[in-house]
């Protein structure tokens, strides 16, 4: 048997995971992780020929760091981790018309650029390699698959551990739910400092500014709920232990 308060922090428990990771999985999910904010375009044939330009580069599948964050730049994009999106006019000779409704234009990063080399001066293969934002990149792709990987395992452990009728394995758990908030911090450090060495990089567009994105807010706020969830977890394996072993002890006396 368990003991009401146990069982009330395992429940509390599951519905703060099942919370994390559905937060986790939004954010993966969608492109608001990092968003740019440029002047107007101006609407003179030579530049707008140039965004037309621009714009169809930023579809290619081929197209290097420094032209997609150009694009981003110039184009008031959003960047996620593993979408980026730049809003565009809806006609297709948009710089000669000087209003025009705007679209979101998306495009997915590919599994070679999500473990593309990245270099010094972006968009240069020729030029030194930055090991230091290559590895950046990949870890915050890697680092939330594992994390949804981890509470996945633990929500298999624990229907286990149900169907057995014992809560011994929610000590292993939670710490499945500790390292999963670990690898969710993870993610938005690693995404965050990769984003700040991209920017010293690369030159930045006159009037251009940027924000945090609510992709972003919604991965932080899965750590918390994560670790808090592990914290119930082994609070409940623990304390359940010991008024296990003093029960024993005591009908042994």
């Amino acid at each position: 048997m368990v003991d009401n308060r146990y069982a009330t922090a395992l429940v509390i428990g599951s519905v703060l995971s099942l919370l994390a990771s559905v937060y986790l999985s939004v954010a993966v999910s969608t492109q608001h992780w990092y968003q740019y904010r440029s002047l107007p375009a101006s609407n003179d044939a030579m530049n707008g020929t140039d965004l037309q330009k621009l714009r169809e580069n930023f579809k290619s599948e081929e197209v290097d760091e420094n032209k997609y964050s150009e694009a981003l730049f110039r184009l008031n994009g959003t960047l996620g981790l593993w979408w980026r999106c730049i809003l565009v006019p809806k006609e297709p000779h948009w710089f000669k018309q000087p209003e025009t409704k705007m679209m979101t234009d998306c495009e997915p990063f590919t599994l070679p650029q999500q473990f593309e080399t990245k270099y010094k001066h972006p968009g240069n293969s020729s030029n030194e390699e930055d090991l230091l934002r290559t590895y950046l990149w990949r870890c915050r792709f890697l680092f939330p698959l594992v994390s949804l990987g981890l509470v996945f395992l633990g929500a298999l452990i624990g229907v286990c551990a149900c169907l057995c009728r014992s809560i011994t394995p929610t000590l292993f758990v939670g710490l499945l739910h500790l390292l999963a908030g670990l690898c969710s911090l993870a993610t938005v450090c690693c995404f965050l400092a990769g984003i700040d060495l991209l920017h010293r990089a690369l030159d930045w567009p006159e009037g251009m500014d940027y924000s945090l994105g609510w992709s972003l807010y919604l991965a932080l706020v899965s750590s918390p709920l994560q670790m808090m969830a592990a914290a119930l977890f082994i609070w409940a394996a623990r304390s359940h232990r010991k008024n296990y072993t003093r029960m024993t002890a005591y009908r042994v006396a």
